[in-house]
């Protein structure tokens, strides 16, 4: 009996699925430089903002360098890296896009953690489903491209847009949408305000109580997912009792006295898709909250910097921009016959070491040939920035024992021997 043949129709969803998450933004944010337990809960929150395609649970070590991230990012098809810093004037942010660039240098003038606002808003609650969804980017206040509109913000505008998926109208499902991140331009302060909102919908036009129905809300005192009517004689003793009334003596609330009790306002509502019924949208601050001042647009990523695209503070004149990109240039050109040297020196003395029998180079002499033109970095004002400088460890990390330290362990006291003449 011939076997039957697989069906494999399955797999075209399964190759749909990795084309459209290949198009996806994904991003990884790190401490950068040893920076205090407020700016690291700062990166905690931002990685919250940033999921589900963000690497949440990402443990930065010592021995991990910033050059790591910024050579493993587009393997691991990451296109941008948020890193955040302490610098003697203000913590900073900077937005990197993997592995061409541009890199966005920002000062961050104010932040308040996602606790904080939680603690002090009265409608904080727990929340969790809401981050199985990236969030719907709102832009405000933005000036539109014309020729008298600075030319550092449609990139601004860009980089910011590619942080999150491209919202698709068409495909998008109406319970997908639970977040907003609001990034809006202060033109007169000349910052960038940065905030996070949870989508709440209700029913529109209803009672409380019938509220509790559509919505499957529980009394506190009761466990589970089904209302408790067990006190009352009939469903309409619940649905149209009036308020503060034990039972059904009191009467019954007339269609004027339930409209007082509707949920929302008439500025609220809104109507939603078909299948929807009239709902109330409101947004609620979860956190966190950014005040950010943009400092500086290079070309490139940190280690492999080009031009200054933009500086908040350094102006140049045309004559001085032109020369700057023939620095550039030429710095790249070195760089590129450096490289070539190198990998020639490599091929040579290997194959010098095979000739004679004595096996393959050592690794150290091999890595000094490999050593390359760094660039100097300037600075711009918050602070520099160094490829090769050790990624902040977590505080939560017990700090790894130095090589003195195990020695100083393993070595005893030695115990002094004292003799008894006789006499």
């Amino acid at each position: 009996m011939a076997r039957k043949r697989k069906n494999r129709t399955h797999l075209k969803g399964g190759e749909t699925k990795e084309e459209t998450s290949g198009s996806v933004p994904k991003s990884i944010i790190i401490k950068h430089g040893q920076v205090g337990s407020s700016l690291a809960q700062l990166v905690r929150d931002m990685r919250k903002v940033m999921e589900p395609n963000t690497a949440s649970r990402l443990k930065e070590r010592t021995r991990n360098k910033l050059k790591d991230f910024l050579t493993m990012g587009p393997a691991l098809q990451v296109s941008h890296l948020l890193a955040f810093t302490l610098t003697p004037l203000a913590p900073s942010l900077r937005i990197v896009k993997l592995s061409d660039g541009p890199t966005l240098s920002f000062r961050i003038e104010r932040y308040s953690l996602m606790k904080d606002l939680m603690s002090t808003s009265r409608r904080a609650r727990s929340v969790g489903l809401e981050y199985l969804s990236p969030p719907l980017l709102v832009l405000a206040s933005f000036p539109p491209p014309s020729p008298t509109t600075p030319p550092h913000l449609p990139l601004l505008v860009k980089s910011f847009q590619s942080l999150f998926p491209p919202l698709s109208p068409h495909t998008l499902s109406l319970s997908s949408a639970r977040r907003v991140v609001l990034i809006s331009y202060n033109a007169e302060r000349g910052t960038i305000d940065f905030r996070h909102y949870i989508i709440q919908v209700k029913p529109y036009g209803v009672s409380k109580r019938v509220r509790r129905v559509l919505e499957g809300a529980t009394h506190s005192s009761t466990k589970s997912g089904v209302l408790d009517l067990g006190n009352e004689k009939d469903v309409a003793d619940f649905l149209l009792r009036k308020r503060g009334e034990p039972g059904p003596e009191g009467g019954y609330e007339s269609a004027a006295s339930s409209a007082e009790s509707t949920a929302g306002d008439d500025a609220d509502a809104v109507d939603l898709a078909e299948d929807y019924a009239e709902k109330a949208v409101r947004l609620d601050e979860v956190g966190p909250r950014i005040e950010l001042r943009l400092i500086k647009i290079t070309e490139g990523v940190p280690g492999k910097e080009g031009a200054v695209m933009y500086h908040e503070f350094v102006k140049k004149s045309k004559k001085e921009i032109v020369v700057q990109k023939a620095e550039h240039a030429a710095k790249a050109k070195l760089k590129k016959e450096r490289r070539e040297e190198q990998e020639r020196n490599v091929a040579r003395k290997k194959k010098e070491a095979k000739a004679n029998g004595t096996g393959e180079m050592d690794e150290d002499e091999e890595d000094s040939e490999n050593e390359e033109v760094e660039d100097e970095n300037e600075d711009d004002g918050i602070g520099m920035w160094d490829a090769e400088e050790d990624i902040s460890d977590d505080e939560e990390d017990e700090a790894e024992p130095s090589e003195n330290e195990e020695g100083s362990e393993d070595e005893r006291p030695a115990k002094k021997v004292k003799f008894r003449q006789k006499q």
